[in-house]
């Protein structure tokens, strides 16, 4: 893995992105702050105030900082890291959302009294990022099927009041009724046609979620310059179980019922049309295009 260059720079100044939106935010905006001053570091902070603000307020500010902090979701640290794509400066990402899964694959401490040293201490890894046709990007992975209806299924109002459980709670319920759909997938030219119940174009091989690392596949890898879609069809209920099992597992790239294909260039289409989500944020339907950026994210990660 080309993880990593020392961050050896010195940060005198940084800017924090907060989403007052997000879960955990504004009570973490405290922590955070004094964070910084304990390490000697001057930070200014901006809120957002609304979709896609974050993208502007970095491509606006970040010539006049050392590293730009986002405090909210997965939302919020893409909307910025879409905005820093392949150029500077570097991007710590703070946990303040509902599932913060950036923060927890890159493993950056859960709590933002200990994620501040331990990113501004850290070093800079150079992560793939995934695109999709009107622009947005992902560093996690784009699905369509039962992961959307997972993120589809957990309200704003849910995810503030149960946190994490409101996910548990769609997921459990888009497992339970899985609806298939034909695919017509196309990597680098090459036409794969299936039924699935489930598909990620993954950049992130383990995902921590519910307290469990779900493997989607064998060998993908953040900085590989690959996307790898990842197809599941289960044919019964009994199927979903074992498939989720093994994901939790970690063996499920054996499986009968899946199929993999890595590449640069992603074409996805589902009959009906399905509508697709891209790091827990939901996107337009398919048809999608999907290609990737290699190495084009800059984040800071604990040593």
């Amino acid at each position: 893995m080309n993880q990593s260059r020392s961050a050896g720079v010195r940060f005198r100044r940084v800017l924090l992105v907060v989403n007052p939106g997000a879960r955990r935010a504004l009570q973490a905006r405290d922590d955070a702050m004094r964070a910084f001053t304990a390490a000697g570091v001057a930070c200014d902070v901006l809120l957002t105030e609304g979709p896609g603000h974050g993208t502007r307020i970095a491509s606006e500010n970040a010539a006049s900082y050392d590293a730009i902090f986002t405090l909210g979701g997965d939302g919020t640290a893409m909307e910025v890291i879409t905005a820093l794509a392949e150029r500077g400066p570097p991007i710590g990402i703070l946990p303040g959302g509902t599932g913060n899964i950036l923060v927890r694959a890159l493993g950056i401490p859960i709590r933002v009294s200990r994620a501040v040293p331990a990113l501004l201490s850290g070093r800079e890894a150079r992560i793939d990022l995934g695109r999709t046709q009107s622009g947005r990007h992902f560093a996690i992975g784009l699905g369509v099927g039962i992961d959307e209806a997972m993120i589809a299924g957990a309200s704003p109002l849910m995810k503030k009041r149960i946190g994490l459980l409101a996910y548990v709670w769609s997921a459990t319920k888009a497992a339970l009724r899985p609806r298939n759909f034909r695919l017509r997938l196309t990597v680098d030219g090459t036409v794969y046609e299936r039924e699935a119940a489930f598909v990620m174009i993954a950049n992130l091989g383990v995902v921590p979620l519910f307290g469990t690392l779900f493997r989607f596949g064998d060998g993908i890898m953040y900085d590989d310059g690959l996307l790898h879609a990842c197809v599941y069809s289960p044919r019964n209920f009994a199927d979903s179980i074992r498939i989720f099992t093994r994901i939790a597992r970690g063996d499920v790239h054996t499986d009968r019922a899946t199929f993999y294909a890595a590449g640069q260039q992603f074409r996805l289409e589902t009959d009906p049309p399905r509508r697709a989500q891209a790091d827990g944020e939901l996107l337009d339907m398919t048809p999608m295009e999907i290609t990737v950026r290699p190495h084009a994210a800059r984040l800071l990660i604990p040593r």
